[in-house]
């Protein structure tokens, strides 16, 4: 029952078959009688080539795609017939933001990112390539790894991507039948769309293809790196020909960036320990901004907030990274004119990757959409350019060496090279405005006058009409002698507003029959007439063909300057590193953190979780955190509440934030640095994949065990709560003996007292425990439990503590009151039990021994030193079994 409530993403298989810009002309038809090219490669090519063809290239009328409503293009654009062969039950979240358009501004951030995956076959099953584009980003991210059956890593990363649309190969769910791999991505991102694509087109070759033509030349060297990764070279043409698709357009050629990235160099967070230490999401209100990542943003742009969400799921590993950042800091947080200077003009830029996206895509139709994007975009980078010469100057005095370069990058000549042609063409007074009106106006009026003689006429027209609006309205206020105002807005045009005082008894029932469509907002109401109706339309038609005519000047200006965009990259991940450094270093100044070291000791004085100081009224109980080679696995105990799940998240968001490059709220604190951080906390089961609590806690530890390195953090929260106490504490028993055998620092949390017993065996185990005080309640007639929260060295020597913590409760007295005595009287069977047992054991032993020596004196025909050898023997057996029983 449980299985068949699981649900299934719906997806869309598409069949694209063109490879270029498609000519006018007749409908397109796939004449695949594609070859196969077989040819045998190492293990990492399996099964990878890709069949070749050269389909006709065409138009059909309509896409069928679950994005084709989303993606906002001119409703006039033709694009290449979807076909949908297959549908499962989840309809994908409708909750998505539309992918890049002329109507969203630079300045917008939002789920955007696609995603291709595939797997190889046979020998090489468990290589996963990936490929990712932000739609509002032109860097293509490509990724190669080997994978276990779990598909951790891979889920790993695309949470960390967060994206909008997952592409699979069709071959992953052929015939109803699906790959392992599509199932775990199904059931981990249920809000995200998920749609097939023909297998031929995960082509490593033409993947390759595209790294070449469409690389930038100075980013060129990713082509050595990616050469023999197969897969992920496969993803990319799959996910470039397929957005190209979706998109109605292709890329210019020697614009955008491919970056490759392993795992080498980052610390892997799983998706499960992302949510459990609530690093961008809060467990109790998704709406909350109490988390990591909210405690840390003080980011003023988009960039720099998307690369503070990814360094938080994937922090840097690399200790000059980490260093050179925390320098960065140190420097920002000194030199307060510095840091004032670079932020407030930091804040002025826009989402620069957006730009850079929208520049370097060509679309294949021209539309009203299209010219109007164009002239947004190059008004957009114009303004960006502009805030190039000031970042500079806030960084001369600047004495890091990160800082230096940045300077330096800033220098390059290109960016005035751009400048010097956008200022041929566009006006000097044009300039990025807030408000929809302002913007339009400077959109029309970009182009210098003297480039386009109808340009020129159309924008004398559109001034008259916008005139005649003006005077219309004059006429009306006149007329009907009414305080009357223009106003304008994208959905409604130009239209008229009356403010209504106390004074005045304004409704729309005692308004002139000629205002149409009254609204009332609060004390003003909104109106038009059939004449601005009228002139509304006319500004439409104006402003359509000025775009349209304004368009031809700046497409011939975005041609021209697109050999040059290579200087945005650096510009990019300059302002998006600054940013978020900039928001490290607001961070230290509104709380007590303190710069941390590296060392090969996790050392932390008087620590706080980052969180609850950020949020609570009063101040958390601070801990110190110690761990070594000598003394890596700590076992925590204490009753409930007393704060043990609390420290354990402390520790391994203290250690996130300082791998990050930020400071940390502690009076000292000294990491090592790690190479995976893992959790397992929390006892929910999971209806969905039909699992109960032990269940998810087996798998969880599964992964732990099996994934866990010398250089791991792992905090582990009340294992073996699932099941019986007896195998409870069997299971968690042998599992700290597994982890005692690696160097990990492990953190332990239990409330099986017996687990404390394994410090008499392994040296590197260590006790801890919540300390709690006791005081008597008069009013409720019972012992008061106070919790310090304080961490001390030792065992817990509290018992029944939950009887004691129902007591303080609304339980009745009564129940608890017989839950102490049938808690004592079990105890006490138990210790009767035990000596019972211990004393049987003993008479045992003797009995077994007296037989044997009785058997041995009637039956024996040993001679002296045979006879000698076998009383020893007796002996020896005897004395194990008496030490067994006394144990």
């Amino acid at each position: 029952m449980m299985a068949a409530q699981h649900k299934q993403p719906k997806y869309s298989m598409y069949n694209f078959g063109l490879l270029e810009t498609p000519s006018t002309g007749t409908r397109l038809e796939d004449t695949s009688g594609s070859s196969s090219n077989q040819a045998t490669r190492s293990r990492h090519r399996t099964n990878l080539t890709a069949q070749r063809e050269t389909p006709h290239l065409t138009k059909s009328s309509s896409v069928s795609s679950s994005l084709s409503g989303q993606l906002g293009r001119d409703s006039s654009i033709e694009t290449p017939s979807v076909s949908r062969n297959y549908q499962l039950s989840r309809t994908p979240g409708s909750k998505h933001t539309p992918y890049a358009t002329s109507s969203t501004t630079p300045g917008d951030y939002s789920a955007s990112v696609v995603v291709a995956v595939v797997e190889g076959r046979g020998l090489a099953r468990g290589e996963i390539g990936m490929a990712s584009l932000d739609l509002k980003s032109p860097v293509l991210i490509l990724s190669q790894f080997a994978d276990t059956s779990t598909y951790v890593k891979t889920v790993t990363k695309i949470q960390i991507l967060h994206p909008l649309e997952i592409l699979f190969p069709n071959t992953a769910c052929e015939a109803g039948s699906t790959s392992k791999l599509f199932k775990v991505i199904s059931d981990d991102f249920q809000n995200v769309s998920i749609s097939t694509v023909q297998r031929k087109y995960f082509n490593e070759t033409r993947g390759l293809q595209y790294v070449q033509q469409l690389s930038i030349p100075e980013y060129n060297m990713v082509e050595m790196e990616v050469s023999s990764k197969y897969y992920c070279l496969a993803a990319a043409a799959a996910l470039i020909k397929y957005v190209e698709f979706v998109q109605n357009m292709y890329f210019a050629p020697a614009s955008m960036r491919f970056v490759f990235k392993g795992s080498e160099h980052t610390t892997m967070i799983d998706a499960t320990t992302a949510r459990n230490l609530e690093l961008l999401t809060n467990l109790r209100d998704v709406k909350s901004d109490h988390t990591l990542y909210g405690v840390l943003n003080y980011t003023k742009t988009p960039g720099g907030a998307r690369l503070l969400r990814s360094n938080i799921l994937q922090p840097p590993s690399d200790l000059e990274t980490i260093t050179t950042r925390q320098e960065v800091v140190s420097e920002l947080t000194e030199k307060e004119e510095i840091f004032y200077n670079i932020q407030a003009i930091i804040q002025r830029f826009l989402d620069i990757d957006h730009l850079l996206s929208l520049c370097i895509q060509i679309p294949k139709q021209e539309s009203v959409k299209t010219a109007e994007s164009n002239i947004t975009n190059v008004i957009h980078l114009k303004h960006t350019l502009q805030l190039v010469p000031p970042l500079r100057e806030a960084l001369r005095d600047c004495e890091n060496p990160l800082l230096k370069a940045y300077y330096k990058s800033l220098d390059d000549p290109r960016f005035e090279t751009i400048m010097s042609k956008i200022n041929i063409v566009i006006h000097e007074d044009t300039h990025y405005q807030t408000g929809a009106l302002n913007m339009r106006t400077q959109k029309c009026f970009a182009v210098k006058p003297g480039l386009n003689g109808l340009l020129d006429i159309a924008r004398r027209t559109y001034t008259e009409i916008v005139d005649d609006i003006a005077e219309l309205v004059k006429q009306l206020e006149m007329q009907y002698n009414l305080p009357l105002r223009t106003s304008y807005s994208m959905f409604r045009g130009f239209y008229i507003q009356l403010l209504c005082t106390s004074k005045d008894n304004y409704t729309p029932e005692n308004l002139p029959g000629i205002f149409l469509k009254v609204t009332k907002l609060k004390n003003t109401l909104s109106f038009t007439t059939v004449d601005l109706i009228k002139l509304n339309d006319r500004v439409k038609e104006s402003l359509q063909e000025i775009y349209m005519m304004t368009n031809i000047v700046v497409k011939e200006l975005l041609i021209d300057i697109r050999d040059q965009i290579g200087c945005l990259y650096k510009l990019t991940e300059c302002v998006s590193m600054l940013d978020m450094l900039l928001g490290f270093a607001h961070a230290c100044t509104v709380s007590n953190f303190v710069k941390p070291e590296f060392t090969d000791t996790l050392a932390i004085k008087q620590g706080q979780h980052p969180i609850l100081e950020r949020i609570g009224s009063e101040q958390p109980i601070p801990n110190n955190v110690y761990a070594s080679e000598e003394c890596n696995f700590i076992i925590i105990t204490g009753p409930n509440m007393s704060g043990k799940s609390t420290y354990l998240r402390q520790i391994a968001l203290l250690q996130i934030m300082a791998q990050l490059g930020s400071y940390v709220p502690a009076q000292y604190a000294s990491f090592r640095t790690a190479d995976q951080i893992f959790s397992r906390i929390g006892s929910d089961d999971s209806i969905e994949t039909n699992c109960s609590s032990f269940m998810l806690e087996m798998k969880e530890i599964n992964y732990i065990v099996q994934s866990a390195s010398n250089n791991s953090l792992i905090i582990i929260d009340e294992l073996g709560r699932g099941t019986s106490a007896e195998e409870g504490i069997g299971l968690c028993h042998a599992i700290c003996e597994y982890l005692l055998g690696i160097k990990a620092f492990t953190f332990f949390v239990t409330h099986f007292l017996e687990l404390t017993r394994l410090d008499s065996l392994y040296p590197n185990l260590e006790n801890y425990f919540f300390e709690v005080q006791r005081s008597y309640s008069v009013e409720g007639n019972c012992e008061k439990v106070i919790y310090t929260h304080v961490l001390s060295k030792g065992k817990t020597t509290e018992k029944h503590y939950g009887i004691q913590l129902a007591e303080v409760s609304i339980m009745p007295q009564i129940v608890v009151r017989e839950a102490k005595k049938l808690a004592q009287k079990i105890q006490d069977e138990k210790k009767k039990t035990q000596q019972v047992d211990t004393e049987m054991k003993r008479q045992r032993a003797v009995f077994k021994l007296a037989t044997r020596l009785v058997q041995a004196a009637k039956n024996s025909r040993l001679d002296e030193v045979g006879l000698r050898q076998y009383l020893t023997s007796l002996k020896k057996q005897y004395q194990r079994e008496i030490g067994t029983a006394e144990e």
